[in-house]
């Protein structure tokens, strides 16, 4: 099994409401470098609790996706970072990044797929190692099975038995 932690990256602006709407307000509010240092206090607290093997994966879903490539971006010890439908992060901070990246898209996600091209051209050049599944058919937020007609069952379970099998690889 695997020690994980969820933290709320809107705390600084009130924390993670239960609204959909009020959430992409906040998300716009949260300094993205609060954010990231806060991710980045979460990997440290992971990193050093007894139970855990000292070895970190990330995983983010839509802005939490994004972050995930921030995070990889900064250059953070991770020995894994998944991102599911997040936007790239600043292509000029892609060789900074030390994780083996699994990244999931949603074939439908003309916004944040208008991001994976010179991402992948990034990583590409940079040399970086990487995995990309396009998952065709797919909408924006295909995994999150509370919303209604975006979710795809199979896109989703795929998804997330390759996230499984890629953390067994890299953190175990």
């Amino acid at each position: 099994g695997y020690v994980a932690l969820a933290p709320d990256l809107l705390s600084a602006v009130g924390g993670t409401p239960a609204s959909e709407d009020e959430a992409r307000t906040r998300f716009a509010q949260v300094e993205a470098r609060v954010a990231l240092a806060d991710a980045l206090k979460a990997i440290d607290y992971l990193r050093g609790r007894p139970d855990a093997t000292g070895r970190v994966g990330v995983v983010g879903f839509c802005w939490g996706g994004g972050m995930v490539g921030q995070i990889a971006a900064s250059g953070a010890d991770v020995q894994a970072a998944v991102v599911f439908y997040g936007v790239a992060p600043p292509l000029d901070k892609v060789p900074a990044i030390k994780a083996p990246l699994l990244l999931h898209y949603a074939g439908l996600d003309e916004r944040v797929n208008a991001t994976v091209p010179p991402f992948e051209a990034a990583l590409k050049a940079a040399r970086k190692t990487y995995a990309l599944h396009m998952y065709d058919g797919a909408n924006h937020g295909f995994h999150n099975d509370t919303a209604g007609a975006r979710y795809d069952g199979a896109a989703a379970r795929l998804a997330w038995s390759r996230t499984i099998e890629f953390f067994d690889r890299m953190l175990r």
